[in-house]
Parts: structure tokens; sequence; C-alpha cells
């Protein structure tokens, strides 16, 4: 809050004050009761004896002297007044009777009239307190107005130098920093371009999932252009009232044209660039003519020759066709998942500021955080920091990074929970059953971890990536993907003789895959036909009048062959785990025991049926790491113990 705001503050709580100090003294004064005495009343209780107050107050202006006190039985705030004509011999009169009465004392006051300051306040001040509310509340709408009047201004913000970001701090994204930097190229030389008679995109949008960059893409082009740059939410256009988002399109770009050539950036563009006239119940009116101002400043009747307009959205499918066409945004840019080296780069960039310990290999990271985008990869090793901070280390050690990963796909482990011994066998055979059939299966699967800590909604869960990232997925990878999902239910049925709960995210996602082949890839019996698309329409009103585009027999075949895919999958991992029980008990008994496996211990607990600290070869791990075990186990005195004392206590 300003200096401006506290003074008007100040001024508002005076007038309170001084109202309810008035209202005191009006509730005060009409609380005492006043008697008016004639002079002759009151000359005969005075030589009476009545008279237990006296106080005499002479008024030259008036000509009269105020007399007010007390007689014998009145109240406390009862009194009495009377006025005497302003003359010597009335006042002599009074004193001479008031003389006789010892127990009489008589108060004769100054002239009030000599006192003008408290006349001028007594006079006055009703009038000043009604003329200072009247002001008080004139500067309050006289504000208020004039904030109506910058309610259709723009809220775009020019960019400042603080916090400047540039091409070198965006890691990977080679192609997309090369399309936005022939925007800033054209800014900067616009006659190597006009030459050849070339036009500069007026408008790019950039395309991509949530969290691989876009808006940082953005401030890059800010940091790296010498020229003015505007940025603002789609959300900031959007108001209550009819006409404002349209009025603060207008002067966005009324600023833009006095500062041009410039950029501006629009954040989220989704929010006022919706598709027009959808939905039930008809369109929004307040965002339809916000976009058509938009679209009339982009490409209309008027020219905005050097402004350059930058988006970003995550939903491009709900943007109106007319924002789209070229010569309003000529150019989209599609900012994709950062692949394997992308990914180490964008590691290299965020872990600048942390101390990382000599077993953290950022390139082995990479590989196994395939499908997560430059946010997540920044929130893994700021909660791998968090971890290291919490455990009073030095610096961030893979363990760390290890929990950062689980936490970030499954939340945080729930160590607290209480689990039955057959619960635990239940799951531990369960994610066993995954880890075998993902690795016999014939596409080359790694299993990166497993465990059977509570994570979030999950009881357990096994991490298997594929050892290639590949842009296109085979039919059988698909089928192997859904054994892989089954095998948790299929080993339960096997070890159990029944089935549990724990496989419903896992016939869901089968499920899923199974209907995409079946109505979207043309991967079944009914041929190459694309019966469903990939994504529903996000309009109410579309979703509610969806026609279909089969008939109900076809129906009934799609359903048939969802069923057979899921059937045939079943059967054979009923195959892979039969044959391969020994490996699945191997696997289970360890789970039981140890709750969590990375892929070092499987692939050793495979080849040579134990622990890698359950051999006899006492040299497999040092005394350091032996510690760091006794430390996650929570083994009471680990420090002071020798080698052979920490392998025991491990052992058991």
């Amino acid at each position: 809050m300003n200096k401006r705001d506290n003074k008007k503050n100040y001024i508002s709580y005076g007038f309170i004050l001084i109202f309810f100090l008035v209202v005191f003294l009006l509730v005060n004064s009409l609380g005492n009761k006043e008697n008016i005495l004639t002079y002759n009343e009151f000359m005969s209780n005075l030589n009476d004896g009545n008279v237990t107050e006296l106080s005499i107050t002479p008024k030259q202006s008036s000509s009269i002297y105020n007399i007010t006190g007390k007689l014998e039985g009145y109240a406390e705030n009862e009194s009495f007044s009377l006025k005497a004509p302003y003359s010597d011999s009335v006042v002599a009169e009074i004193l001479s009777v008031a003389e006789q009465d010892s127990d009489l004392e008589v108060v004769v006051n100054k002239d009030p009239e000599t006192s003008s300051i408290i006349t001028i306040i007594l006079n006055f001040l009703p009038f000043v307190l009604l003329i200072g509310f009247a002001f008080y509340f004139l500067t309050r709408q006289v504000g208020g107005a004039n904030k109506s009047f910058d309610f259709g201004k723009s809220k775009a913000k020019l960019n400042s130098d603080k916090n400047k970001v540039t091409f070198d701090d965006v890691a990977g994204l080679v192609e997309e920093k090369y399309e936005v930097k022939e925007l800033i190229d054209f800014l900067k030389n616009p006659k190597k371009f006009q030459k050849l008679g070339a036009r500069i995109p007026k408008g790019v949008l950039l395309v991509g999932p949530p969290g691989t960059g876009k808006t940082l893409l953005a401030r890059a082009v800010a940091g790296e252009a010498n020229v003015p740059f505007y940025y603002i939410s789609g959300s900031d256009f959007v108001e209550l009232f009819v006409g404002v988002g349209a009025s603060r399109v207008r002067d966005m770009f009324k600023q833009a044209k006095q500062t041009a050539p410039c950029l501006i950036f629009i954040d989220e563009i989704d929010a006022v660039g919706r598709q027009r006239g959808t939905g039930l119940g008809g369109g929004h009116d307040e965002r339809e003519q916000t976009l058509n101002q938009l679209l009339t400043e982009m490409d209309g009747f008027g020219t905005n020759e050097g402004i350059i307009i930058i988006a970003a959205t995550n939903r491009p499918d709900v943007l109106d066709p007319a924002l789209l066409r070229p010569g309003r945004f000529d150019r989209q840019v599609t900012v994709s998942l950062p692949d394997v080296s992308e990914r180490e780069a964008i590691l290299k960039v965020h872990a600048k500021n942390k101390v990382l310990a000599s077993d953290v290999t950022l390139k082995y990271l990479a590989k196994r955080t395939s499908g997560f985008s430059g946010a997540d990869l920044e929130n893994l090793l700021n909660e791998a920091a968090l971890l290291a901070v919490r455990r009073n280390k030095h610096e961030i050690t893979m363990n760390e990074i290890d929990e950062a990963h689980d936490r970030v796909l499954m939340g945080p482990a729930k160590k607290s929970r209480k689990v039955s011994e057959h619960d635990k066998q239940v799951t531990a055979y369960h994610e066993a059953g995954h880890v075998v059939v993902g690795m016999k299966l014939e596409k080359s699967n790694v299993v990166q971890k497993v465990t059977i800590i509570p994570r979030g909604m999950a009881g357990g869960y096994t991490n298997i990536q594929s050892e290639d990232e590949k842009m296109h997925t085979t039919k059988n990878e698909l089928l192997e993907t859904i054994c892989t999902l089954l095998a948790g239910r299929v080993s339960e049925q096997l070890t159990f003789d029944d089935i549990t709960t724990g496989a419903q995210n896992d016939i869901e996602r089968a499920t899923k895959i199974a209907r995409a082949m079946v109505c979207e890839y043309g991967m079944s019996d009914l041929g190459p036909v694309q019966l469903e698309q990939s994504e529903s329409s996000v309009f109410l009103g579309r979703d509610y009048n969806k026609s279909r585009n089969f008939s109900d027999k076809i129906a009934f075949e799609i359903d048939q062959q969802i069923r057979k895919i899921i059937d045939e999958c079943y059967k054979k991992t009923e195959e892979v785990l039969k044959e391969n029980k020994e490996l699945v008990d191997l696997i289970a008994d360890n789970l039981v025991k140890y709750e969590t496996l990375t892929k070092e211990q499987i692939d050793y607990l495979i080849d040579n049926g134990h622990m890698p600290f359950e051999s006899e070869e006492k040299e497999e791990y040092t005394l350091s790491e032996l510690k760091e075990m006794a430390k996650e186990k929570g083994i009471k005195g680990y420090s002071k113990m020798t080698k052979e004392e920490l392998e025991e206590q491990i052992k058991d």
C-alpha cells in the first residue's frame, strides 16, 4: 500500500472518530433533564434556602445573565436554568440573598463571548463535519469513475531487462529456436528479406504439451531482440462486461504501433481464441467479440507493419480456423517433448546451481526419463535437492534422484502405511509378473525399477521402458505392451488362484490400447478403417450430438475384436509366466524382503540367484556403500560397525 492510500485511510479514520464523538456528546446531552424557571420562582427558592448549586454566566451580546443550578430533591442529572436581565442590581440582589446561606457556593463565570475560538468551533463544527463527509464520498466516487475509465485499457506489459533469458538458457529446441531467430533477424535487418520480396510471418503459434518450454522460448526471444516486447495472457482480455476485451485488444495494438517494430506475446491464446458459435445454448459474446477484434487487428483493413505476434497454446484443436489461416498465424511451430539428447542438455542447464555427487550421471538419468518434459526435469532435480537437504547431506546423490524420480511419477512413498503380509505377497507377485513378462518378450524392454512400497493410489509399480525411443509403434509392440499390463493379474491368478482389485489401472490401459488398435489404427480383422477419432471434441454441443460412424453390427464386431486381442494376450502372458515360474518366485521373494529392486539388482539376481550383498565375495560392496544401505534400512549404530557386521545386519 502506498503513502497516498495510507493518507486516505487516516482521513477516513479521523472522520469516523469525530462522528462517534459528536454522537457521544449528543447522547449525554439528551440524558440530562433541565427545568426552566422564572425569575420569581428562582428568587422564591433562593430565599427559602432550596438552592444547593448556583452558577451565573453573563452574556453581554444578549444583555442577559444565564443562571443554572440545582434545587433540593433534584436527581443527579437534573438541573434548572433561567435568564435574568443584564443588570448589576440583579446580580447584587442574588448575591446578597446567597450570602445568607452559608452552605451555598455561588460560581460567577466569565463572559464566553470573549473566547471567540470556542464559539467558532461550536458554531461551525457541524458544518465542517457535513462538508468533510461530502468531500470524502465525492472523492471515492470520482476515484471509482477513473478506474472505470481504465477498464478497457490493455494489460499488456513491456518486457524489462530484469531476469533476462536468452537462447543460451533454452536447452534443446534447435529447430524451434531457428524459426523464431528468423523473426529477430527480420526486425534487425528487414532489407535482406525485402530484396527477394519475402514477407515475414505476421504471427507464429507455438504448439505443444504443457511444460515443453513454449513460454520460455518466447522469453528468450524477448531477451535476444533489441525491440520492445509486450507480453499478455489470453485470460487478461476476457471480462464480465461485453466489449471490454475488444477494447483492450484495440488499445494493445495502439500501443504497439507507437513502438513498432515490436513483438507481442500472447500466452494461452486458447482462452480467447476458441471456435465461435459452439456448445449448447449459444456462444460466448464477450470472448467472440474479443476474438473478432483480434482477427481484425491482425489482418483486417488496417495495416500493422512491424508488429509480429507470438502466441502459445497446448490446445490447438480448439482454436478458431480464422485465427490459423495465412496472414494471421502464418506459421505453427510444434514444441514437442525432448528426446534423450535434449533431456541431457536440459538437465545440464538445471544442474548448474546443484551440487551433484560423483555417482550422478546425467546421461544415464536422461535415458531413464523418457516422456519427461522440461518442466518435469527441472522439478525432478529440485525434488532431489530438497530430499538431500532433508537428509542433511552436502551433495545430491543417486539415491535422492531415484526417490525424486519416483515422487514425480507416482507421488511420495507411504512408508507409514501398515500392510499385511498377505497383501505384501500379493503385491510382490503382481509386480514380479510385470517384470518377468516385460523382460521375456521378444522386443527389448528394460526394467528400470520395481517396488512394492505404496505410492499415491498404487500399492506398487514397475518402471519398464523401451531401450530405444521410437517415432512409431508396431502392432507386435502394442500387443506386448498389453501382455505386460495383464501380467500382474495373470501372476495373481496363477499363484493364489484368486484375483484382486490391484490390476484395475492395468486393465483400463490395456483396454484403451486394444480399442485404439481396432478403431483408430486399423490393426484388427475389420481392416484399415478408422471408426473413432483419437480425441473427442471439447465442446459440449458436439459431444452431445456426436454421430456414430458405424452401425450396431459393426459395434458388436468392434467388441468382439477387442475381446479377441485381450484374450490372446492373456493366454500368451499365462504361457510366459508358467514357463518362468521359478524366476517369478525369486523376484517376488526378494521384493518381499527388500521392497525395492533396481535394474542392476534384478540383472544380478537373474544371473546369480541371490542379491549382490548376499554373495560370499565380501568385496562386492565397499564400506561406505554398506553404511548407506544400513542408513536407508534404519539400522541403528551403523556408523560404528565393521564391514562384516554391516553385511550381517543387512542380511537380517
